[in-house]
């Protein structure tokens, strides 16, 4: 069973090499680990990356003091600190600002929470009134259409008794008959009204005169010479 595969495996690297190879890995080549690189920040040639405090403090946390970094110029100055500081306030703050942070939240979600409460409890104090408002309204609007219907069927019946059986409600003739028995309708309902006024005026005045009126008291004088 192994020969034939080693056969199939010589066939298959003849084919997809145009000569035969060797089994050889090189050793990795190791770069300068025992020196240290410390290029010239003054050099045009060197890198970013390779100048300022951050690569210092790379050099000295690899060789210590052998990399000739002085560990005092890699503190951070008084103004460094505090935005440090400031920094560390804002995004890391401490257990207590999380807890007051915290329960002001919650003391707020309670308020939202409480309101809604008392806004929900009036809409539904003023809810039978509401309805109330909306089946008096739609029985008003039933109503209006009903009289609607009625002054259409109306108008109909007094055209057909006027133009015929056959009645265009888009001539001129219908829409003049429309407009004059509106006009007499309206002058009909102002005079009822102007009646109605009367008769109430006339039922004040009657129960004005039925009061009686109040005698004026004799005087003390008019009682001595009595």
């Amino acid at each position: 069973m192994a020969l034939p595969m080693q056969r199939c495996w010589a066939r298959l690297r003849a084919v997809t090499l145009p000569w035969p190879a060797a089994g050889y890995h090189a050793r990795p080549r190791i770069w300068g680990l025992d020196t240290i690189y410390k290029p010239d920040p003054n050099d045009p040639n060197t890198k970013d990356w390779h100048k300022g405090p951050a690569y210092e403090a790379k050099l000295y946390g690899r060789f210590g003091s052998a990399s000739g970094v002085s560990p005092e110029s890699l503190w951070p100055s008084p103004e460094q600190l505090q935005a440090l500081e400031d920094e560390e306030k804002e995004w890391q703050p401490s257990l207590r600002e999380m807890q007051e942070r915290l329960e002001a939240k919650d003391r707020e979600l309670e308020k939202t929470q409480r309101e809604r409460e008392r806004l929900i409890a009036a809409n539904m104090a003023k809810m039978p009134k509401m309805v109330e408002e909306w089946r008096r309204a739609k029985k008003e609007a039933k109503q209006k259409a009903r009289d609607e219907k009625a002054r259409k069927e109306r108008l109909l019946a007094l055209a057909r008794e006027k133009f015929g059986i056959h009645v265009d409600f888009r001539s001129p003739k219908f829409q003049e008959m429309v407009k004059e028995l509106e006009k007499e309708e309206r002058k009909k309902m102002k005079a009822l009204k102007k009646q109605q006024r009367e008769e109430e005026r006339a039922a004040m005045a009657a129960v004005l005169n039925a009061i009686p009126t109040p005698t004026k008291p004799a005087s003390p004088a008019t009682d001595s010479k009595a």
